[in-house]
């Protein structure tokens, strides 16, 4: 079967740019990508290539060349499903919050709804594709979704049949572009080889061959799980020295180099910071969490839960020191917050760590002024469910805790107590740490949870500096 025209039912973080780069490898291939938020599609459409509604480098030149041509953004879901030879399902899956299996299961209502969409709008025969991070033995309720609408005659005449396929992302936020023009591999999991190999044909256009892998659908839908849990596994693992070597003077980057050396174990994701966030790593870990207790594997699942709950002390950690650092309150101080996205190069703030320290830091009454040069405010709103707060008076100030977000580095800082740096965006690597020390009250500190500053130019301005994984170069002046 040869893939003539393409469904994405989902414009979020992994739809959208990857729709956008098979459309440009592809250009034979009509992509139409679909989602019930208006406001989401608009901005996909919109002429200012800047506005789009996902931030990745490179992924507006990839939109630009596409768009109009054989790339397509709409909220008329119903015929592009009954168009499309091949339908990804790239909605979101996040942890339930309440029900059977709250805080680790996966909240499948939308993959669900979108399956059932599929099963009444498809024409012919029609090949679904699992893009989505799903629990494993998802691919069995799609497929008794599907399987009850097969047969039935369609407007074409032809009866309705599908194949269902597992095809998980493995996209880094932040070179998501790049990660899909070479990815390390291409998993497609199924029992269908027509569909598996129609599949491949549409990567093979520009992934070489020995990179696609074929598994069946549970395997497919397990690996996606264990390689984030890998992953996160490691930033813990990181993490937990990082504390250790605060405690014995030992530098973490200095560990990381020497056991990165060791080919067993690598260099990557060996840096140490506040925790790992995005969408997938938690909720996967979660979700594996979930699954191992469901098959009574206990001891395995209080493994992977201990990596959730290591990232979470690790974020606790870093709130904590700064209070005990500012004189044991934060209580009407200013701090400036360098960095809200979960990590540079993406205007994602899903599970961010920066989320829980502003949480416990506006807990503990202080006044925060969050510069990030991707995330606006309405976002940082939501995720710290409150307005932008600002004190109406003199005595509010010092009682209760208050966020702004400001449009400058110079802004945040001014009469700042102390700068934490939660996102290692570019901007702050480079700074001119006599003019910040010279804006804030003194004495002030640095707390660098990312490890990216001139640690010893802000201590040579007067500026205290505590760094993730190699303690306090303290000045009193």
């Amino acid at each position: 079967m040869s893939i003539r025209t393409i469904c994405c039912i989902g414009a979020g973080y992994v739809g959208g740019p990857t729709m956008a780069v098979i459309a440009d490898r592809c250009p034979g291939i009509q992509v139409t990508v679909v989602d019930l938020n208006q406001a989401r599609i608009d901005a996909w459409n919109d002429p200012d290539l800047s506005k789009l509604p996902v931030y990745e480098p490179g992924l507006d030149a990839v939109v630009g060349r596409c768009r109009g041509r054989n790339l397509h953004f709409s909220t008329a879901v119903e015929p592009a499903i009954a168009a499309a030879d091949m339908v990804f399902l790239s909605v979101n899956t996040p942890t339930k919050t309440k029900g059977v299996g709250a805080g680790q299961a996966s909240d499948l209502r939308w993959i669900e709804a979108s399956a059932r969409q599929v099963a009444a709008c498809a024409q012919g025969h029609t090949i679904v594709v699992e893009k989505s991070t799903l629990p494993v033995r998802t691919a069995e309720t799609v497929q008794a979704i599907l399987s009850a609408a097969q047969g039935n005659g369609t407007g074409s005449g032809q009866p309705k049949t599908f194949a269902v396929l597992s095809n998980p992302e493995f996209l880094a936020e932040g070179t998501a572009v790049s990660d899909l023009e070479n990815p390390d591999r291409v998993l497609i999991g199924g029992d269908d080889e027509g569909a598996i190999e129609a599949l491949a044909e549409v990567y093979g256009h520009w992934v070489p061959e020995q990179r696609i892998l074929r598994t069946n659908l549970w395997s497919s839908e397990l690996s996606k799980l264990t390689a984030n849990a890998f992953l996160a596994q490691r930033i813990s693992s990181i993490n937990s020295i990082s504390a250790l070597c605060e405690a014995t003077g030992a530098d973490v980057q200095e560990v990381a180099k020497a056991i990165g050396f060791d080919s067993r174990i690598g260099h990557k994701f060996l840096k140490p910071g506040p925790g790992f966030g995005g969408s997938c790593f938690q909720k996967d870990i979660l979700n594996l969490v979930y699954l191992c207790s469901h098959y009574g594997l206990h001891e395995v699942a209080d493994y992977w839960q201990s990596v959730v709950n290591l990232n979470g002390w690790q974020q606790s950690r870093i709130a904590r020191l700064v209070v005990q650092r500012l004189f044991g309150t934060v209580t009407g101080k200013t701090i400036a917050i360098f960095g809200f996205a979960f990590k540079a190069d993406t205007n994602d703030t899903r599970e961010s760590p920066a989320i829980s320290i502003c949480a416990d830091l506006l807990d503990e009454g202080a006044r925060l002024t969050i510069y990030d040069p991707k995330v606006n405010e309405s976002q940082i709103a939501g995720d710290l469910a409150t307005g932008a707060s600002k004190p109406d008076s003199k005595d509010q100030l010092l009682t209760e805790g208050s966020w702004s977000k400001v449009a400058s580095i110079e802004e945040a800082v001014k009469n700042a107590d102390a700068i934490i740096v939660l996102t290692e965006w570019q901007c702050f690597k480079d700074l001119d740490w006599q003019h910040i020390a010279g804006n804030m009250r003194r004495p002030a500190w640095v707390f660098d949870a990312r490890s990216v500053i001139d640690a010893q130019a802000a201590n040579t301005a007067g500026l205290s500096v505590w760094s993730v994984g190699k303690g306090t170069q303290q000045n009193i002046s």
